[in-house]
């Protein structure tokens, strides 16, 4: 079996064994045993929902620290455009950008670059591939990308097989960089400052081909004070961005089908809203509908895990440097690119509800599983440490809970003991008193 890596773990000491994270995860991959939450890895798709919801922070997205550009002669930095709406809207993007270089990196090259390439690519497939299953899913984020791995098979083919933003620029950045400074590549870092988790993951375990371009893994929240600090600082360092308003944009849901240009679009963010509209899809219940913007983050990337300010806010900021740029790079460089965007590997359905291999063992132990959640009360409470009564059903066919987990079953056996203990000692002949 291949081995798992995620970027969201468990810090066992910080957790009180609630519920909160069970019924938010969206692939059921949580339970709580022995009083601690564990995470199925093959279920995990690294949205972070738990990140949100965990009240006593005991779950934590691995990512790498600023140290770690140290490893390497020459530096690069890839900002997210989510970045840019952490700061207020008095902080040109000049400014943020020259804060990146003043903190130990060599160069800056804007993710958002990366997005207006990818968007000049998407417009050139979607025109050129009639053959495509429509409608079109964007593959921008990676939770989205593994939730229908694991959930909506069928919708596999659908999905937009082009490098993501993050993949692009770190390549292209890397492959200037290079060129420019005589500097063996294996010697440059290339570290993207990330809003989720997800993007970490897809980092350290990339689905689309074989090793990702980019070198490390920055949580915005852990960089987010020290670009405070020198911004603040006396003559605070400017550097000029290379993106246009169009690549900023996506930061937010639905930048990318906007650069599209396309009205048939449908942009959605949030991970229970997109399960629900690619159940929408999978039933073909969508018209008119070519492309999908399918975000796990409420509001998109700027309401990613990692990130600092609420969303809301974020976005107000960002739509300020989203007018700045309008009125510095016109829309010319959305047709800048190349073609060389195509994934190197297919991603394959990862069976999480596979009950067994042998295919009528598989059979015989789904009608357990159904009589089980037949007999269970179909409250889904999660007071057993699954997110449903179903979910409850399923572990005990695979043997790694018991019906008893189930209160409202340990209520039934324990009346059942009591009316039991109390028919024995009604037959037991009575006590006589020694006196008598």
């Amino acid at each position: 079996m291949i081995p798992y890596f995620h970027s969201v773990t468990l810090d066992e000491d910080k957790c009180r064994g609630c519920t909160n994270c069970i019924k938010k995860c969206p692939t059921e991959a949580i339970r709580v045993r022995k009083s601690k939450a564990r995470i199925i890895n093959e279920r995990c798709i690294d949205c972070g929902e738990c990140l949100r919801v965990c009240p006593y922070h005991a779950k934590k997205a691995i990512t790498d620290s600023l140290t770690d550009i140290d490893k390497y002669e020459y530096k690069i930095v890839l900002p997210a455009p989510s970045l840019y709406g952490q700061f207020k809207a008095t902080y040109p993007r000049s400014r943020i950008l020259g804060a990146l270089k003043a903190i130990g990196f060599d160069e800056v090259f804007e993710v958002a670059r990366g997005a207006e390439i990818v968007t000049a690519a998407t417009k050139r497939l979607l025109a050129n591939r009639n053959d495509l299953p429509r409608p079109v899913i964007s593959s921008a984020c990676p939770a989205v990308v593994r939730l229908i791995q694991v959930r909506f098979p069928n919708l596999i083919d659908n999905i937009l097989k082009l490098e993501s933003p993050m993949e692009v620029a770190a390549a292209l950045s890397k492959k200037q960089a290079a060129l420019a400074k005589g500097i063996e590549p294996e010697k440059i870092g290339v570290f993207f400052i990330t809003p989720c988790a997800a993007k970490a993951t897809s980092v350290k375990a990339p689905y689309e081909k074989e090793k990702s371009n980019v070198d490390g893994v920055i949580a915005i929240r852990d960089i987010y004070l020290p670009l405070l600090a020198i911004m603040d600082g006396d003559n605070p360092p400017e550097e000029e961005g290379q993106a246009g308003h169009a690549g900023i944009r996506w930061a937010g849901s639905g930048g990318e089908s906007l650069a599209l240009g396309s009205e048939k679009f449908l942009a959605v963010d949030g991970i229970h809203n997109v399960i629900t509209i690619l159940e929408e899809v999978e039933n073909d219940r969508l018209e008119d509908v070519e492309f999908i913007e399918a975000l796990a983050c409420n509001g998109g990337c700027l309401g990613g895990p990692l990130t600092v300010v609420n969303p809301f806010v974020a976005k107000i900021r960002l739509n300020k440097h989203v007018e700045e740029a309008k009125k510095e790079v016109g829309d010319e460089r959305l047709h800048a690119g190349h073609d060389e965007l195509l994934w190197t590997l297919d991603i394959e359905h990862k069976p999480i509800m596979k009950l067994d291999d042998d295919l009528d063992k598989a059979m015989k132990k789904l009608q357990e599983l159904e009589e089980i959640n037949n007999q269970l009360p179909g409250l889904d409470c999660g007071a057993c440490g699954a997110p449903s009564c179903r979910a409850l059903a399923e572990d005990i066919v695979r043997g790694n809970a018991n019906e008893t987990d189930c209160i409202f079953k340990l209520r039934e056996k324990v009346r059942a003991l009591a009316v039991q203990m109390a028919e024995l000692e009604a037959k037991m002949p009575p006590v006589l008193d020694k006196e008598n």
